[in-house]
């Protein structure tokens, strides 16, 4: 039954987008090209439509019968975001109406579906509980993976492509979990935006606009949660792993912009993407590098998920100065910031 819900979620998407491109020019949601854009011509940005009703189609498919509160919620939660993202395609309406509707999405899921970072269980100490600081950490997870995959939303295919990637790798964890709800869910989003990439991918002829990223990124933040909750640390840090390429842009974007004394949620063009074009990429080049990096993050979460507590210890120190190295070459955290690459070239002195 999940292989007819997944190829009817992968059909549902490539019917249902030329007719959100018709749609989408119908109503005026289109986006049009400025100084930040890549693309330069006027273009359909609610692409989301279309994988949101791919999925529902492959999720009603496979719906069980004992149908609970927690799968209810996600859902609700899930209309709740794609409403926020389509009057953002529509109206472009203020970042904090935006995040409104973001907060009110992970409250929805946390509150009433009762999904909760309780506890983690941490190496050589024992189980850390977090009490009533269990629903902030959640919803903050929640809204900032959301914006995660908004923010990598820059070139054609790179949100699309990098989501697809970390749901199929997130299908293949939760098998070797035993977690068959979360492999069901991750496989048949992914099939749904794959579907859609088909359109999306360079030269795109549809963005999935916020209606798509904010929706991708709550499902993929939700299913983590579910997937890797109240285990050990280790275990709590494989979404993070599994998420690399987004998590880390907007880290750095972070450094950068405090770097730079700029505001934190101000827009530039300083990132992944935008960096690794100046390095000399090509647009379809730029989205195949990051597509790499996300593979490695994947291949990296499902090691790590396998891994001894020292093994996975190696595996991070070995990540973060690759990650760091890869960040500094490019200038993701601004020309100027090199403090590894420096101190290398004093050891080489």
């Amino acid at each position: 039954m999940l292989f007819l819900a997944m190829a009817a979620a992968f059909v549902a998407s490539i019917i249902l987008t030329p007719l959100v491109i018709k749609l989408a020019f119908r109503i005026g949601a289109v986006d049009r090209p400025n100084y930040r854009k890549v693309h330069a011509s006027v273009m359909p940005r609610i692409g989301g439509l279309a994988i949101f009703g791919a999925f529902l189609i492959g999720y009603f498919i496979l719906l069980p019968e004992d149908n609970n509160v927690n799968e209810t919620a996600i859902i609700i939660g899930a209309l709740i975001i794609i409403v926020t993202g389509f009057l953002d395609d529509m109206l472009e309406i203020t970042a904090k109406i935006k995040l409104a509707g973001q907060l009110t999405a992970a409250l929805v899921v946390v509150t009433w579906g009762g999904l909760q970072i309780e506890f983690i269980t941490l190496p050589f100490i024992g189980q850390l509980d977090f009490g009533y600081w269990s629903i902030p950490i959640t919803i903050i997870w929640i809204i900032g993976i959301t914006n995660a995959i908004n923010l990598i939303d820059g070139l054609d295919g790179l949100a699309a492509g990098v989501s697809t990637i970390a749901l199929i790798t997130m299908t293949v964890m939760a098998l070797i979990m035993g977690n068959v709800f979360v492999a069901a869910m991750a496989a048949i989003l992914a099939a749904s935006s794959l579907g859609f990439l088909f359109f999306n991918f360079h030269p795109a002829k549809i963005f999935m606009g916020d209606t798509g990223s904010l929706f991708l990124g709550f499902m993929i933040s939700v299913l983590a949660l579910l997937g890797f909750k109240n285990v050990t640390v280790v275990s709590l840090i494989i979404p993070i792993i599994l998420l690399g390429v987004p998590i880390s842009d907007t880290f750095f974007a972070i450094v950068r912009r405090i770097r730079t004394k700029q505001p934190i949620m101000a827009p530039d063009k300083s990132h992944l993407h935008h960096c690794l074009l100046r390095v000399g990429f090509s647009h379809r080049q730029t989205v195949l590098v990051i597509y790499g990096l996300a593979i490695l993050f994947g291949v990296a979460a499902i090691l790590f998920s396998q891994a001894t507590v020292w093994g996975a210890i190696l595996l991070i120190i070995v990540m973060l100065i690759a990650i760091e190295l890869f960040v500094e070459v490019i200038g993701l955290a601004g020309k100027n910031y090199r403090p590894l690459l420096n101190i290398l070239r004093l050891i080489g002195k």
